[in-house]
């Protein structure tokens, strides 16, 4: 019997514990064949595509959440989400199979969840870098650079808070998306800032691949820096 890369799992909403049921991808389905240089992963076969059922939406209140959201809510925070949110619900189901319009609805959906419920700044950035990669599939380049800019910042907050630690997230991991989308949304300072930071920590990073990485984008700025004063020059 042929088993669909595609399944329904059943959920309890984290806000209001009502159930529903949401479509995920069979983790045995999915085949990354590289990631960008901002770690969007790649597949194999783009018809499987796991990033656009990361978040899951309650019809029944409207929260928004994904995995990496914690199960803690502070006092006062689900009032909060009932007025700003489950107030406003027209209700509707993001169980089915989703285009990549319908995901980016779900991460703004998540996104405005987060900041009622005050997730961590480094799991709402994660929430914006994959709009915006999303939204380069789309090739809204607009769209993209605007939510890698929220992207960078707020991992820039999550980095001067500490709240990678204890995650997956290491800290020269952090540095290097804090450098990489710097360099993409066209801040050359703090991308060359960033990428100094990481190789500096090249004699204790377990993460060498990163080193290695984070060396080639800084002397490819520093090219293009060269570059373009010789061009300053010969014009002049």
């Amino acid at each position: 019997m042929e088993v669909n890369a595609s399944f329904v799992r059943e959920m309890d909403c984290l806000n209001c514990k009502g159930k529903f049921t949401t479509t995920k991808i069979r983790s045995r389905y999915v085949r990354v064949v590289k990631h960008e240089s901002d770690f969007k992963p790649i597949y194999q076969d783009s018809s499987v595509y796991p990033i656009l059922y990361n978040v899951a939406v309650c019809p029944h209140c409207g929260f928004a959440f994904t995995d990496d959201f914690s199960p803690y809510f502070a006092d006062g925070v689900k009032s909060e989400i009932k007025k700003s949110i489950t107030s406003l619900w027209n209700s509707r189901s993001f169980g089915e199979e989703r285009t990549i319009e319908e995901a980016i609805e779900t991460y703004k959906l998540a996104y405005i969840s987060a900041n009622v419920k005050k997730e961590k700044p480094l799991t709402i950035a994660g929430l914006t870098l994959r709009i915006a990669w999303l939204y380069n599939d789309l090739k809204d380049n607009e769209s993209e650079t605007r939510f890698k800019k929220i992207a960078r910042d707020l991992y820039a907050k999550a980095y001067l808070e500490g709240d990678f630690v204890g995650t997956q997230m290491s800290e020269t991991r952090v540095l290097y998306l804090m450098a990489e989308l710097s360099h993409q949304i066209g801040d050359r300072e703090g991308a060359v800032r960033n990428f100094s930071r990481v190789i500096e920590r090249q004699r204790t990073s377990i993460e060498p691949n990163l080193i290695e990485m984070a060396k080639e984008r800084w002397q490819e700025i520093r090219d293009q820096k060269q570059q373009k004063q010789q061009e300053k020059v010969k014009a002049d």
